[in-house]
Order: C-alpha cells, then sequence, then structure tokens
C-alpha cells in the first residue's frame, strides 16, 4: 500500500462514522422512550387530572341589556328589541390562600407519572359595600342581572375531591360548572338573597372562605386576581420548579420538601383586570417545560391571565439524563481512538480498524445499557452497572488487543475515569461547560506532553509501507 497512515486514518474515519450513527439510533430510540413517557402522562391526566390552574374565588352576575331600535325608513320602518349577554365579574380586594400539596406518583408501565394531591383554603374578602351593588345600565337601556355567585374556575374540574365555601360564615350550596362561558369549568355557590342588593342600598362587606381537596399531573398555578394576592404552599416534594409570572417571595427547599410564600399586589400583576375582560388562564400542559419560563405565558397567549405556579420537577429523569450523556458519546470515543492510536505510536504495536470499530461499538453499547437499565433501577444504579460491564469489556479485549495485560489494565482504568467523568457532567448541571472544557484542556495538554518528543517525520518514514514504496521509487 503506497500511504498507509492514510489509509489508516481514512478507515478510522469511517469507523467514526459507522459508530456516530449508531449512537444517533440510540438517540432516537430515548426520543421514543420519552414519547412514550409523555404518552403515559396523558393517560393519566385522561383517567386522573391534569395540570391544574385556579382563577378565584370571584364574584359573578350573568346580566343581560335590551334595547329598542329602530331600522328601515318610510312604510318599512319600525322597532326592534336588541340583546345582549354578558357577565359581570369582580375580584377580591384580598385573597389570602394556604396549601398543602403532597406527591401521589402513578404508574403507567415502565413510566412514573408525578401525580399530586393538595388541600387548599383560602380567604376572598370584598371591603367596598358599594362593589357588591348590581351594575347600572346605560340610559334608554334595560339590565337584568342573575343573582349573584360566588365563581372558582378550575382547568380540569374532575381533580375536585371535596368543595366547601362559607360566607361571612353561612353555608353555600356548591353547584358544578361556573356559568362563564370564558372558564365553564369550576364551581359556584349563589349568595342569599340579601347579598344582591338594589342601587339605593349600600350591601355589605363580604368575606369569603372556601376549603378544596384538588388532584392533579404535575404543575399547580393559581391567578393572582385581586387587589393583594398571598398564598403559602406547603410539600413533601423535595425538588419544586417554580414558575409563572412572579417566583415566590420566600422559598426553603429540602431533601423533606418545599415551603414557599408568593405576595403580589394588583399593582404588580394586571389579572384582577383582566379576569373583569373575560381573560382566560394560560394553556398549559403538564408534559411541557416551556410553561415554567416566567414569560413563556405572555409569549404564548398575550392576553391570558397571570399565574403563580409550582411544578413537581424531576431531576434524575433518566432519559433526559440519557439524551445528555448521548450527546457526548461521540466525544468520548474519539478520545478512547486517540488513546489507541498514542499506544500504537509509543508502543510500536498496530490496531486494526475492525479492533477500533469494535471497540467504538462497545463504547456505543453503554448508551444502550444506560437507557434500558435506568428504567428498572435507580439511574445511579444503572449507570454504574453499565459503566462495570463496558470497562471491564474493554479491559479485557485491550490486554488481547495491545498483547499485554498491564496494558489491558491502564486501559480499563481510563475508560472508567472517562465514564466518572461523564457521571460528573450529567450531575453539575449548570457547571457542567466549566468542567468539561477543563476536561478537554487536560486530556490535550496529556497528548501533547507525551507526543511532545516524537519526530513524525521519521515515524512515518519507519512504516513498513512507506519504506517499500521509497525503495521501489528509488
Amino acid at each position: 500500500m503506497r500511504f498507509p497512515l492514510l489509509s489508516k486514518a481514512l478507515s478510522i474515519g469511517a469507523v467514526l462514522g459507522l459508530v456516530s450513527l449508531a449512537l444517533m439510533r440510540i438517540g432516537h430510540l430515548v426520543d421514543e422512550r420519552q414519547g412514550r413517557q409523555a404518552e403515559a402522562v396523558r393517560s393519566v391526566e385522561q383517567s386522573h387530572a391534569g395540570a391544574q390552574t385556579l382563577a378565584g374565588p370571584w364574584l359573578a352576575r350573568s346580566c343581560v341589556e335590551e334595547w329598542d331600535t329602530t331600522v328601515g325608513e318610510g312604510r318599512d320602518r319600525k322597532t326592534q328589541t336588541e340583546r345582549r349577554e354578558w357577565q359581570w365579574r369582580l375580584a377580591p380586594d384580598r385573597l389570602q390562600a394556604d396549601g398543602e400539596l403532597r406527591g401521589e406518583p402513578r404508574r403507567r408501565g415502565l413510566y412514573t407519572v408525578h401525580a399530586y394531591g393538595a388541600t387548599l383554603k383560602a380567604e376572598a374578602t370584598w371591603t367596598t359595600g358599594e362593589a357588591l351593588e348590581s351594575p347600572h345600565g346605560r340610559p334608554g337601556v334595560q339590565l337584568h342581572c342573575g343573582p349573584l355567585r360566588v365563581v372558582l374556575s378550575l382547568v380540569d374540574a374532575r381533580g375536585v375531591r371535596e368543595a366547601t365555601l362559607h360566607a361571612n360564615g353561612q353555608v353555600l350550596t356548591v353547584a358544578a360548572g361556573t356559568d362563564d362561558p370564558q372558564m365553564p369549568r369550576g364551581l359556584q355557590a349563589e349568595l342569599p338573597a340579601g347579598w344582591e342588593g338594589a342601587p339605593s342600598v349600600r350591601a355589605p362587606a363580604l368575606r369569603v372562605s372556601m376549603q378544596l381537596r384538588l388532584a392533579g399531573t404535575a404543575r399547580l398555578a393559581w391567578v393572582p386576581a385581586a387587589g393583594q394576592t398571598e398564598w403559602r404552599l406547603k410539600s413533601d416534594w423535595p425538588h419544586p420548579s417554580f414558575g409563572g409570572r412572579f417566583l415566590p417571595v420566600q422559598h426553603m427547599v429540602t431533601a423533606q420538601g418545599f415551603d414557599a410564600q408568593w405576595k403580589v399586589s394588583a399593582l404588580a400583576s394586571p389579572a384582577a383586570a383582566d379576569l373583569a375582560r373575560g381573560a382566560r388562564p394560560c394553556p398549559v400542559h403538564a408534559t411541557d417545560p416551556f410553561y415554567d419560563s416566567p414569560d413563556a405565558s405572555r409569549r404564548a397567549a398575550p392576553a391570558c391571565l397571570d399565574t403563580l405556579s409550582v411544578r413537581l420537577f424531576d431531576p434524575v429523569n433518566p432519559y433526559v439524563l440519557a439524551d445528555r450523556a448521548i450527546k457526548y458519546g461521540l466525544l468520548f470515543v474519539v478520545l478512547t481512538f486517540v488513546a489507541v492510536a498514542l499506544v500504537e505510536v509509543l508502543a510500536a504495536r498496530r490496531v486494526h480498524p475492525v479492533q477500533y470499530l469494535l471497540v467504538g461499538l462497545a463504547l456505543s453499547v453503554f448508551f444502550l445499557l444506560l437507557l434500558s437499565l435506568s428504567e428498572h433501577l435507580p439511574f445511579a444504579q444503572a449507570y454504574a452497572a453499565a459503566a462495570l460491564a463496558c470497562a471491564l469489556l474493554l479491559a479485557t479485549y485491550a490486554a488481547a488487543m495491545l498483547g499485554r495485560a498491564r496494558a489491558g489494565v491502564f486501559f480499563g482504568i481510563g475508560i472508567a475515569v472517562l465514564y466518572g467523568l461523564l457521571y460528573a457532567l450529567l450531575k453539575l448541571e449548570h457547571d457542567a461547560l466549566a468542567v468539561g472544557s477543563v476536561a478537554l484542556f487536560a486530556a490535550l495538554a496529556a497528548v501533547m506532553t507525551t507526543t511532545r518528543r516524537i519526530d513524525w517525520y521519521a515515524l512515518f518514514d519507519s512504516v513498513p509501507g512507506r519504506s517499500q514504496a521509497v525503495s521501489s521509487g528509488a
């Protein structure tokens, strides 16, 4: 062969291409498993309850306006009555809420879905009695309004396990639905007739207390539709992800759970005014992490209501970690091939491209083992088992490939160090770039230091195929 080193380099490049295809296929498999996990979440939502967003309680009346209009001219001129239905809504001056959220995981085959049960207590206060009076009609318009109702909107009313409402200590009869076309799901209760108030009679201030047992999946949010909103939430979930438009003003997260408190005024959030205009809560799905970001709701639907939200985040999701690990896969293969090439150069031991291919495939199989084992074991245990199996396999094979047991041992230790570095990168999510950059710099420095005295021209000339080609040319 006239150019043996070029042929060897092209062969190793082809091997890298094949290994890259294997890694891509494993990556597609991870995406497929993530899709199935999302299907499991949707299945739980359909039979349990979805991500919950609460709006309210607020006061509402269903009103109808009627007025006479004249149409046509001359003999065709006539008077007809027109009408318009609309909802009168009034947010409270103050909303104080406390809640306790308990994780209630659900299983769908291999997949765990983070459902929850919540116990919520809230007290809404309307301090201005005039605001509780019937709305006034326009001149020349007849206005008819229904009874005054307390309304609470929910994204998924199937999650309501128990609900009680009191108005100034008086028990109210709770009914399903809101009779509001913008937010039809939820519950409502009519206030006693004495609260309706005529325009000339000032209604007293109103305090409504609510107790609610609620089920949902992955995410819980509350709309701060009040003059002043205070919400405190405790949970046994140790990994909360706070989102919505406002982060908690105070929060404490421990291994036993979290305790968070929000405080939002109408000066900071237009939710109360948006509610009166009929805006809806922002759409959200339990599997969509996009809505965890504070500004995501406004980007998705500019007219939607602000929310305070928390998501039950899973920091050891095996599919997310496996996907991140595969992104480093090709880099690890290249580093391993560089180590094998250095052994070829320094120990004058020839390694066939087929052997490079087998080493690359063994490194690729690690990610497949990691994915499959993590579906049955905790991620740390699955990672340790897959790394140990592949390190032992490669150490045994390297001992035969390099002709020395000692070389195989050192090769296996090097592979184990690479797997340890990968695990550190997966755990250090925020510092992964810094750690990875330092590790790459250290690897490059080691290669340059090891090969700094090699005469590459002399090495190229000493290749048997090269020497024969030069002799025949002479």
